[in-house]
């Protein structure tokens, strides 16, 4: 028996809307990836680009001390975050317009695949690495020197690299590498891998506490996290910007309460001072922020806030 037309043309309408829902419906893969990791911001006459490295899992319930396991976990969980955290590796390119500046060049890929990405975001925000015309290391960890030699040559074959007088010979001086625990020595070997290319080339140069290294740009003395760690004020046309080094690692913790500590500063009483003592005054003067391992772009202010502070992160702007 024939099906009536109607029927048939119902049951037709039916199989031609199934078809093209599980057309609408098909399976895409996530993409999985960010945007390129580049942020600028204009400070006075300057323009400041963000640059990230990428991000590293930081355990920090244990690495942080002067605090406790509970309480380390009780911040964490008011930032929506759990140990361990995933962590910023950020470098900052100072435009001056006569200088092309970095700041610290991130970990080179050593941390792992989610690592070494500055040369790409370099690029992808409008530069390549022989333009670079002065690096200034805030201090020879790992994270913030990798990003120089990663292959043994200089990723930046026409930079001058900076450090100050007390950070180079802390890391630097063979005595040193000979004296450390075997723990250490891979940290020490690793500052001169990372240097020697510009050493033998001539392109290293150590500087005095407080010196101004480029019209606009003056070494601050933050001594605590390493012998030497250095932070750089920004100054242009009344606008100032302080780039921190590793003043804060964890910020869900360390800015409510700045006296926490962590086990990688080699002093960290010291370390502890310089981070309130910054914190304090720039919150007074209401300037510019720039970190590390705050969450990328690491740019803000800090607000104070009973006995520890706020961080307000830059509003997303087009630079002007």
């Amino acid at each position: 028996m024939r099906m009536p037309r109607h029927l048939a043309v119902e049951f037709a309408f039916i199989a031609f809307s199934l078809a093209n829902a599980a057309v609408a419906t098909a399976h895409v893969p996530m993409v999985k990836t960010q945007a390129p990791g580049y942020y600028r911001i204009v400070v006075g006459e300057f323009e400041v680009t963000a640059l990230s490295d990428g991000t590293a899992l930081l355990p920090v319930a244990t690495d942080l001390i002067r605090t406790t396991p509970v309480e380390v976990n009780r911040y964490l969980a008011r930032a929506f975050l759990a140990d361990p955290v995933e962590t910023s590796v950020n470098a900052f390119l100072v435009n001056t317009g006569s200088k092309l500046v970095l700041i610290d060049t991130g970990v080179g890929g050593y941390m792992g695949p989610d690592t070494g990405k500055l040369l790409v975001n370099l690029k992808a925000a409008g530069y390549q690495p022989e333009q670079i015309d002065e690096i200034f290391i805030t201090h020879m960890h790992g994270d913030h020197i990798g990003g120089l030699a990663p292959q043994g040559t200089a990723a930046f074959p026409n930079a001058v690299v900076r450090a100050s007088k007390l950070e180079a010979a802390y890391w630097l001086k063979p005595e040193n590498l000979n004296a450390a625990s075997a723990d250490a020595k891979g940290g020490f070997q690793h500052a001169r891998d990372s240097l020697d290319p510009y050493i033998k080339s001539g392109r290293f140069s150590a500087f005095d506490d407080g010196a101004t290294l480029v019209p606009g740009i003056r070494a601050i003395a933050t001594h605590g996290h390493t012998p030497g760690h250095t932070s750089y004020m920004i100054e242009s046309n009344g606008e100032k910007m302080l780039v921190l080094g590793d003043l804060v690692h964890v910020g869900a913790v360390q800015l409510p309460k700045p006296s926490v500590a962590i086990t990688y500063d080699s002093d960290s009483r010291a370390a502890v001072r310089q981070r309130q003592s910054v914190f304090h005054d720039a919150a007074q003067g209401g300037y510019w922020i720039a970190a590390a391992h705050l969450s990328f772009p690491g740019i803000g202010h800090l607000r104070t806030d009973g006995g520890g502070y706020v961080w307000i992160p830059a509003n997303y702007a087009i630079p002007r």
